[in-house]
């Protein structure tokens, strides 16, 4: 499954929201905001899903 940049995506197994901000190295970029700051990590794709409650608005 490909991400787009801004999507909202989960981790297959659990975790917070998060944003899809880019692509790099083959991995997925993810911000994320945890109560206390901004987090961000990368993620292979195989480990994410598009994110719960998401509305896709085609343009």
């Amino acid at each position: 499954m490909v991400f787009s940049v801004s999507e909202e995506v989960t981790v297959k197994q659990g975790g917070p929201r998060m944003i899809v901000t880019g692509y790099a190295n083959g991995m997925v970029e993810c911000r994320w905001y945890d109560g206390y700051g901004v987090k961000r990590e990368a993620f292979r794709e195989d480990e994410l899903k598009s994110g719960e409650g998401q509305q896709r608005q085609d343009v």
